[in-house]
């Protein structure tokens, strides 16, 4: 059997440039600022989380990034690569599974990963063998013949990850990968990109499940109004903010209030 993520790259030595960068990314929408000044290094081999509540500029930094929107200022890219210089020798090197995916839905699940493969040209007999291999391993086969507008949510979002992670990119950049994502699915996801990692391969994880960020990143990076506020280890980030979890960190890094106040209403009898 073929394996079906073959190791991407090795690991880079010291001299290296980062796997994902960017320096000083700034997105203003009108008169509002999405991300402010934002400078990130992310190295070769690592499962980065990017955290941060709604409209902290979590997805807007990774659409710069990836090359689907354009910063005011700034620069970013991958390895050696501009991302607004160079931008198909970086779109080569990435996957991308962002939040909200379009696909096509008039084609089937195998369809489609044929489609993406042959959009990386990978020869024929090796994107079968992944094609297959993949849907396999998201438990996918027996629905490999339907169309993709017929799929639930967790399928499409499965079948869009197999189509990210088929030409095995160096980075793989991942907006809410277990949003609509049943628990044995999100599971067999987990066991995919834990995987990915060991090989070499490099994710940029953004996501709210925390439990998930805990187990699976060796590096969180917390936005917060469009800056990032504060980077470490999991257990690093916990000692920083003197919290048993990275969800306890998380909140009281971001500042977020936990106990509600007010609504005496919902706490009297309807009677």
């Amino acid at each position: 059997m073929i394996d079906p993520l073959p190791a991407p790259t090795d690991k880079a030595d010291d001299s290296s440039p980062p796997a994902v960068w960017a320096s000083g990314l700034v997105r203003k929408f009108g008169k509002a600022t999405a991300v402010d000044h934002l400078d990130l290094r992310i190295e070769p081999g690592e499962f980065y989380g990017l955290l941060g509540q709604n409209g902290a500029g979590k997805t807007t930094t990774i659409k710069m990034i990836v090359g689907l929107l354009r910063p005011t200022e700034g620069r970013a890219g991958i390895g050696e690569f501009d991302t607004w210089k160079q931008p198909i020798e970086v779109k080569r090197r990435i996957g991308v599974l962002p939040e909200e995916f379009n696909l096509y839905e008039r084609l089937t699940g195998a369809e489609l990963l044929d489609f993406a493969a042959a959009m990386h040209s990978i020869p024929r007999d090796d994107a079968v063998a992944r094609r297959t291999e993949l849907l396999e391993l998201l438990d996918l086969t027996a629905d490999a013949g339907k169309l993709v507008g017929d799929y639930s949510r967790g399928m499409r979002k499965k079948v869009a990850l197999a189509a990210a992670i088929i030409h095995r990119p160096e980075v793989l950049f991942l907006d809410e990968p277990f949003e609509g994502v049943d628990a044995v699915s999100a599971r067999l996801i987990q066991h995919l990109l834990q995987r990915y990692t060991a090989q070499g391969a490099t994710i940029v994880f953004s996501a709210h499940e925390m439990h998930l960020v805990e187990r699976l990143c060796t590096r969180i990076g917390i936005m917060v109004a469009g800056s990032l506020a504060i980077e470490d280890t999991p257990a690093g980030l916990c000692e920083k903010m003197d919290a048993p979890t990275v969800e306890d960190a998380f909140i009281a890094a971001v500042g977020g209030a936990t106990e509600s106040t007010g609504l005496e209403w919902l706490d009297g009898s309807s009677g």
